[in-house]
C-alpha cells in the first residue's frame, strides 16, 4: 500500500494509506480545518489557533503506536490470543479498525468545539442534549459510508464496515463483541485522544502543563484481567505508574491553567449567548447535511452581521464580560448575587466542575487506570499514587457581570465582605 505522509508540529511526520487519504480529504473531514480546537482560547493564548482536524491525524497517530505497543509486547500477544482468540489476521484488521476510529472519532464536532455543546439540540428520545459523538455516528454511517466501505484496499483486504467503526466510537459490544476491548485506545482514561491534546494544546498555547513522557507511557502499557469480570483490560506494568500519574496531573494542570481560565469561560459563555442569537439551536444529527453547513468561518460571519446584538458585538470587540467574584461556597455566592440583583446589576454564574481522575464510576470509557503487577495482579493506580487517590474533583462558582458594571459590582462584593 502507498504511504504519505504530514508533518506535525508534535510527532514529526504521520503516516496514511491511500485509503485513509480519501477519507482525510472528504469534504466532512475536511470541514474540521474550520473547527478551532479550542474556541477563542487565543483571546488569552495567541498561539491556541489549532483545530480539529490536526488533533484528529494526531489520535490516529497515537493509538496506531499505542496498539503497536500492546501487541509487540509477547506476554500481551500471548493474552490476546488465549483470552480474544486473536491470530495475526484479525490483529492486523483491528489495527486499521482503531486507526480509523481515531481518526473521524471528532468529526461531529459543532462550531467551537465544547464551547457550543450546551446549545445543540435535545434528542426527543431521551429530553437529554445531543453530543458530538452522537453527530459523529451519523456522519460515519451517512456521508462517509461510501468513502470507508468502497475504496480497494478496504475490500481487498479488510472488509471494515461503517458500522464497526461507528461502534467502536460509541462502544457498542452487540456489533465487535469482545473486540470492543479496543475502545480503551480511543476513550478512557489512558487513551490517545487525551494523550494527543495534552501534547497538542500545551505547544500551541506555549505553556507546559500537559506535558508528559509519551515514550515511557508507551513502552510501560500491559495488559490484564479483570478479576471481577474476567475482561481483558489495559493498563500499565509496575515500571509505568509514575507516568500514569503524570498523565493525570497534566490533565489537571491543563484545566485549572487553561481551559479553565476565567477568559477563556468567559468567552464560551458569550459565544452560546451569540450562537443562539444568530443561529438559534443548533440542527439534529438526522439533518446533518444542515449541521455539516455550520463551521466556525460560518458563525463569525453571523456574528459580524449582527453587531446590534450584544454578546456578537462583545466578541467582535473583544469586550468580555469581567470575573468580579469566586467561591466554592454556594451560599457566599448566593449571597452576593442578591445583592447585585438588588442593584439591577446582570451576572452569569459560572459554575465550573470537574472531576479529574474517575474512580469505580462504572461508565464505560471511566474505568479506572490499572497497575498490572509482575504475578499478574491488577492493582488500580490511586492504590500506588496518593496524588491520584486525593486529587479529588474541583468546584469553582464565578460570578462575571458586564464591564461596565464592573467597577459597581465590585463595590457591593467588598462592601458585602466587610
Amino acid at each position: 500500500m502507498s504511504e504519505y505522509e504530514i508533518r506535525d508540529p508534535v510527532y514529526g511526520f504521520i503516516t496514511f494509506n491511500e485509503w485513509e487519504r480519501e477519507i482525510i480529504n472528504h469534504l466532512v473531514f475536511q470541514r474540521l480545518r474550520r473547527i478551532r480546537q479550542l474556541a477563542l482560547t487565543d483571546m488569552v493564548y495567541p498561539g491556541a489557533t489549532h483545530t480539529r482536524f490536526e488533533h484528529s491525524l494526531g489520535v490516529m497517530h497515537l493509538a496506531t503506536k499505542m496498539y503497536d505497543a500492546i501487541v509487540r509486547n509477547d506476554s500481551n500477544k500471548q493474552l490476546l490470543s488465549e483470552k480474544l482468540n486473536y491470530q495475526e489476521v484479525g490483529l492486523q484488521r483491528d489495527r486499521q479498525l482503531v486507526r480509523l476510529a481515531a481518526l473521524l472519532h471528532d468529526v461531529g464536532h459543532a462550531p467551537f468545539s465544547h464551547a457550543s455543546e450546551d446549545i445543540l439540540t435535545k434528542n426527543p428520545r431521551t429530553g437529554k442534549i445531543y453530543k458530538h459523538e452522537d453527530y459523529t455516528s451519523a456522519l460515519i454511517r451517512g456521508p462517509l459510508r461510501t468513502a470507508i466501505e468502497n475504496h480497494n484496499i478496504n475490500k481487498t483486504n479488510f472488509n471494515i464496515t461503517a458500522d464497526e467503526i461507528a461502534a467502536l466510537i460509541e462502544g457498542n459490544p452487540e456489533i465487535l463483541g469482545e473486540r470492543v476491548f479496543w475502545r480503551i485506545i480511543i476513550s478512557s482514561q489512558l487513551d490517545a485522544d487525551k494523550g494527543d491534546y495534552l501534547l497538542r494544546d500545551s505547544l500551541h498555547c506555549g505553556v507546559k502543563y500537559g506535558i508528559y513522557d509519551l515514550d515511557r507511557l508507551l513502552v510501560t502499557m500491559a495488559l490484564g484481567i479483570d478479576p471481577e469480570t474476567e475482561d481483558v483490560i489495559l493498563g500499565v506494568n509496575e515500571g509505568g505508574w509514575h507516568v500514569a500519574e503524570s498523565l493525570v496531573i497534566a490533565r489537571y494542570q491543563m484545566f485549572s491553567q487553561v481551559y479553565f481560565h476565567k477568559t477563556r469561560r468567559a468567552y464560551d459563555f458569550m459565544l452560546q449567548e451569540a450562537i443562539k442569537n444568530t443561529i438559534g439551536t443548533l440542527p439534529a444529527p438526522d439533518e446533518i447535511q444542515k449541521y455539516l453547513e455550520l463551521d466556525d468561518y460560518e458563525v463569525w460571519h453571523q456574528l459580524k452581521n449582527k453587531e446590534n446584538d450584544f454578546w456578537c458585538a462583545s466578541i467582535v470587540s473583544r469586550n468580555h464580560i469581567r470575573k468580579v467574584f469566586s467561591t466554592q461556597d454556594v451560599a457566599v455566592s448566593k449571597e452576593i448575587k442578591t445583592k447585585l440583583e438588588g442593584e439591577d446589576i446582570w451576572y452569569w454564574e459560572d459554575m465550573a466542575k470537574k472531576i479529574w481522575y474517575e474512580m469505580n464510576s462504572g461508565e464505560v470509557g471511566k474505568e479506572e487506570i490499572m497497575v498490572i503487577e509482575n504475578d499478574e495482579k491488577v492493582t488500580p493506580l490511586r492504590k500506588y499514587s496518593r496524588i491520584v487517590e486525593n486529587i479529588g474533583e474541583s468546584r469553582k462558582i464565578g460570578l462575571y457581570v458586564k464591564p461596565d458594571d464592573r467597577e459597581a459590582a465590585e463595590m457591593i462584593i467588598k462592601e458585602a465582605q466587610g
